[in-house]
């Protein structure tokens, strides 16, 4: 059974594939030199700010370890098995596997849920015991007023200021920066305690929770490097931020000792084995059983020593240049200078700005150079710039050849033939001949709308009486320019230049409003306001919703950041900070017998973090616990802060990501929620987008902060259709970019002499509808090319499949779909496959990559 990576909600640069065991991750986080030490003694110390404590990890003997240290020394004992092992940092599918073998089918991970019976676990007790409102009215009225009534915030938020603080999203070890310590401390002597287990495991009974147990290290592990990754990148106080780094870092390196055990591999291999085990485990339990024994392979396991050390040092290698390749991309040249007279067009008042002694100064790294794209008559000018804003600099152009070279070496020493065999092996699409006959049947599909879209502008162009150069062609330099023209005659004026009244219609509040009670009318889930505890969240303007399911009571937790402050990232992002899973009955017994600062076993078990009690099973399970981030600007009062069209979009979308870990409650975290193949991580959130702009969707929402009047549907149906005038034109340049990908991270990067400018002009000479000038060499700007190596794609290919299922099942019989609760329980319960009714989508491969292709992106519904 391939492996059903995740895809972490980071920033471009930090996107990584997470789960343990593995977890596999593109090392973009930290651009620290790899360090090494002779390995001598039987402890692993672990150095967080003046504490030191040690933990034990049984592995083999005689060895080094090798990897990105932060004040960690790392040493390790003799065990059981006689093979030497590295530590490792590691990009994604590394590894070559021990044996190949006929890959299994690719199998989503709504199959694997739906095989589970039955598949929610949580209690509707739950509700009463978090103190939920039991009026849905009351409930929903306050939503709308925690966002937008800044009088009624303040009460609520202040109401329980008094209690005992709780720490970050209720984890009661970090009340304070130091609580890391604990929490890492208490996490390792856990982790111990299972490793121990697992290596002792002789009998039958004992061999039949090997994946349960490897399932909840993996969880263990995850808590601190999931919660560290976020506090390190989101909290705005310095201290707390300091600590999350060493914990990351600590944690992630004690993982990377885990994964490159033998006797781990080794006894979770035996398990899968004995017949008596393997017919006792559930069908979620044989397919982590496979997840873990690939990722076990895939680092390395069995790699004699010397290809481990070069798998690890170019592992080391390609994390720093790539970091180096996104934090110093920059243009070859930096700025321009025109004589003022000849920036006719640009807005009057940037130019009066710019202008000193009678020239302008454009710098190509900021808005002014896309403002002359777009407005300035003069062509030559706008020749000037386009060339400039898309020509790398040599330093960058240099780190990316390096990363792509280093990356195909990596392939090779794997055993692969190319970096993206190896990276999308265990994908949906699984080849990049798969992928490439994905991007070409969608390019065909495209190039009709691309063609007239283009031939739009050239009639455009010809009637420009400025123009006298090519009427009959669309250069490069003139693409944005008449693009812009169009748009200006479609609303009147340049929409740059126009307010949008709009916004009135769409409140923080009522958006939210509107997708909580989408979300009941689909799927009998809503969102409950929930006073938060001292300490809980980073910001004082950070909501906690609790989601609340018809059936099931209090099915997960969703923090709420989504107001703009000094030094937060502007980029809005969904992180999963934990993950569904059942609290085993050995849990609830080790933490009955440890010394904690807890007022139960549950507690201790799950770091006072919100749990829910499942009477049928007996057991406890963790609630997922997810946090939305995004950047609108903050309101005054009695004002409340006003959503943009891309703002609603952006929501909606955000909010899909955590529908996924909202839906996609299992019992064993690795296959939870968002830990899916990545290339269908984005469907739940694009998806979403679909459903904003739906008549009867806005029906539950889109109204008038202030006079409650309805949004006026005519003046939002001219805006979408402003907005999506140009939206072939992007979907041929992500194409463009998704093939360029694949040819970066094909046999080219490996052959002598290979130059990315000559890969970059003859994909675009081939298959852009306007061929880009010779010279430049974008392709230094690309830095996704670093996270999302050979996998770029992957955004196309769940627009199309989002595109797919909203024509199919939501509006298969009409607009009113969209609220019917048979199409979302179909769409949650379904695999894909299922929900489309097409069988050819359930093994992956090349021809449903091909049938996916060929369906085209329609998106008339956004």
């Amino acid at each position: 059974m391939p492996t059903v990576p995740r895809a972490c909600a980071l920033p471009v640069s930090m996107k990584c594939e997470t789960r343990f065991f593995i977890r596999r991750c593109v090392s973009a986080s930290t651009g620290y030199r790899s360090s090494y030490v002779q390995i001598r003694s039987p402890t692993f110390f672990v150095v967080i700010g003046s504490t030191t404590f040690a933990a034990v990890i049984p592995t083999a003997t005689g060895t080094e370890a090798r990897s990105r240290i932060l004040r960690l020394r790392v040493t390790i004992e003799p065990a059981i098995d006689a093979t030497s092992t590295h530590a490792s940092l590691v990009e994604p599918n590394m590894l070559k596997r021990l044996a190949r073998t006929t890959p299994a089918p690719w199998i989503c991970n709504r199959c694997l849920q739906q095989s589970q019976h039955p598949r929610r676990f949580n209690s509707s007790l739950a509700s009463a015991l978090y103190g939920l409102s039991a009026s849905g009215k009351t409930d929903d009225d306050a939503l709308r007023k925690v966002f937008d009534n800044a009088s009624f915030w303040d009460s609520f938020r202040r109401a329980s200021q008094k209690e005992k603080p709780s720490g970050i999203i209720g984890n009661k070890y970090l009340t304070h920066p130091e609580g890391f310590i604990d929490f890492v401390t208490i996490t390792i002597q856990r982790c111990n305690a299972v490793v121990q287990r697992v290596s002792a495991a002789q009998s039958i009974e004992e061999f039949k929770y090997m994946v349960k147990d490897l399932d909840k290290l993996s969880d263990l592990l995850c808590r601190v490097i999931d919660l560290a990754d976020f506090v390190r990148g989101t909290h705005p106080n310095r201290k707390f931020q300091i600590m999350a780094v060493k914990a990351y870092h600590t944690v992630f390196q004690y993982m990377n000792q885990l994964n490159t055990t033998p006797v781990l591999y080794n006894q979770l291999k035996k398990a899968f084995e004995i017949p008596d085990v393997y017919e006792s485990w559930s069908e979620e339990e044989r397919i982590v059983a496979r997840i873990l024994m690939e990722d076990f392979a895939r680092f390395g396991i069995g790699l004699d020593e010397k290809t481990r050390k070069r798998l690890v040092d170019l592992s080391g290698e390609i994390a720093e240049v790539g970091n180096q390749f996104v934090e110093g991309m920059a243009p070859e040249t930096l700025s321009l200078r025109f004589k003022s007279t000849k920036l006719k067009g640009l807005d009057p008042n940037m130019a009066k700005a710019l202008t000193k002694w009678g020239e302008i100064k454009i710098s190509t790294m900021h808005h002014e150079a896309q403002a002359v794209l777009r407005f300035v008559e003069d062509a030559d000018v706008r020749r000037e710039t386009y060339q400039a804003v898309r020509t790398a600099s040599k330093p960058s152009i240099a780190r990316l050849e390096k990363m792509l070279k280093l990356r195909a070496e990596l392939a090779q020493l794997s055993g692969y033939e190319t970096f993206a065999h190896m990276t999308l092996e265990n994908k949906m699409a699984r080849t990049p001949e798969a992928v490439n006959t994905f991007l070409k049947a969608l390019y065909e599909d495209s190039r009709p709308a691309v063609l007239a879209d283009l031939n739009d502008l050239i009639e455009l162009k010809r009637g420009d009486a400025h123009q006298a150069n090519f009427p009959d062609r669309i250069n490069a330099w003139d693409k944005f320019y008449y693009t812009q023209k169009m748009l200006a005659n479609m609303e009147g004026h340049y929409r740059q230049r126009t307010p949008d009244s709009l916004s009135a219609y769409f409140s923080v509040g009522t958006v939210l409003q509107g997708i909580s009670r989408l979300f009941d009318r689909l799927y009998g889930v809503r969102f409950v306001p929930k006073e938060t505890q001292p300490g809980e969240v980073w910001d004082d303007g950070v909501r906690r919703l609790d989601v609340i399911s018809d059936t099931e009571g209090h099915i997960a937790v969703l923090y709420c950041d989504l107001y703009s402050r000094p030094g937060k990232t502007p980029n809005p992002a969904h992180f999963t900070l934990r993950c569904s899973r059942e609290i085993l009955p050995s849990e609830m017994e080790e933490m009955a017998h440890m010394q904690h600062r807890f007022s139960s076993p549950i507690e201790a078990a799950t770091d006072g973090m919100p749990v829910s009690y499942n009477p049928e099973r007996n057991s406890y399970f963790q609630l997922p616990t997810i946090a939305l981030i995004c950047d609108f600007s903050k309101a005054h009062h009695p004002r409340p802060t006003l959503l943009n069209i891309h703002d609603v979009r952006t929501l909606f979308h955000e909010m899909g990501h955590a529908l996924h870990s909202i839906l996609g409650r299992t019992a064993l975290q690795n296959v939870s929620g968002t830990r899916c193949a990545t290339d269908i991580a984005e469907l739940p959130s694009v998806l979403m987008e679909h459903f904003a702009f739906c008549p009867h969707v806005l029906a539950l929402y889109a109204r008038h902060w202030e006079t409650d009047a309805p949004v006026p549907m005519p003046a939002l149906e001219n805006r979408i259709a402003i907005d999506n005038r140009n939206q072939y034109a992007e979907l041929e340049s992500q194409i463009l970019l998704a093939m360029l990908d694949q040819a970066y991270h094909s046999p080219l990067a490996a052959q002598k002499g290979f130059n990315s400018d000559k890969v970059y002009h003859a994909i675009y000479n081939q298959y852009a509808s306007v061929p880009e000038p010779a010279g430049t060499a974008w392709q230094g700007f690309f830095g996704h090319l670093f996270g999302y190596g050979a996998t770029y794609y992957s955004y196309l290919f769940d627009r199309a499949l989002a595109a797919k299922i909203w024509k199919d099942v939501f509006q298969h019989n009409g607009a009113e779909g969209s609220l019917d609760r048979g199409n979302g329980e179909l769409y949650k319960n379904e695999c894909l496959a299922g929900v489309l009714k097409d069988g050819r989508l359930a093994k992956g491969g090349e021809e449903a990559m091909r049938e996916v292709g060929r369906w085209g992106i329609k998106e008339t519904g956004k």
